[in-house]
């Protein structure tokens, strides 16, 4: 479906009804009337339904872009890379651990991605001068200048794609976009881990 088509279906399914916003004239009926909330509640679960069908087509299509996107700065990169490339960055210099921990991923799978990045000279490792035993991880200046290069094509595509927005809507989408990453990001750090969870009686 193409974009602009599933957004104006997510509207409809949020409860607009027909183009511009207006509702359809409520059917007369005798019976009795529906529970309190029941409107609202209704209106919520189609609102989340076109949320959640919207987030996932973003989310597929983002994959795809992240492939080509690794592939970018090396053919045996995986997936993962541009993300780790782009924290890496933003932070300056972290260690492993705290990187699994902020992308939700296992040490193991971390050092997983890691390994390929460093190997290939983009991402090298330093003493951590607060505790010996643990090592920093920042960019190489083949790492940063292949990182910065990748950086401006994506902002250009982007800036190609959305040319008909307004500037306001680019900055309320970002700041929606970030609400909801803060919102996951309390709910994983306060959820139990898989196996203690509380079952249902």
């Amino acid at each position: 479906m193409h974009e602009s088509g599933a957004a104006a279906e997510a509207a409809q399914d949020c409860g607009t009804g027909r183009p511009g916003g207006t509702r359809e004239p409520a059917e007369p009926h005798g019976g009795a009337e529906p529970p309190a909330g029941a409107g609202a509640k209704g209106e919520s679960e189609r609102a989340l339904e076109a949320l959640e069908r919207e987030l996932s087509v973003f989310i597929r299509r983002t994959r795809a872009s992240s492939r080509d996107m690794a592939r970018a700065v090396h053919p045996d990169l995986e997936p993962g890379a541009y993300a780790l490339l782009v924290r890496i960055h933003e932070v300056g210099a972290g260690r492993a651990t705290d990187l699994a921990a902020y992308f939700g991923i296992g040490k193991a799978t971390m050092s997983r991605q890691l390994r390929p990045l460093e190997e290939l000279g983009l991402v090298a490792r330093e003493p951590d001068p607060a505790d010996g035993r643990a090592y920093l991880l920042r960019l190489t200046e083949e790492g940063r200048h292949r990182f910065l290069r990748l950086r401006r094509e994506r902002r250009e595509r982007y800036l190609e794609l959305m040319a008909s927005w307004d500037v306001a809507d680019i900055g309320e989408l970002a700041r929606l976009l970030h609400r909801l990453n803060d919102v996951k990001e309390q709910a994983h750090r306060t959820a139990p881990p898989p196996g203690q969870r509380p079952t249902e009686e």
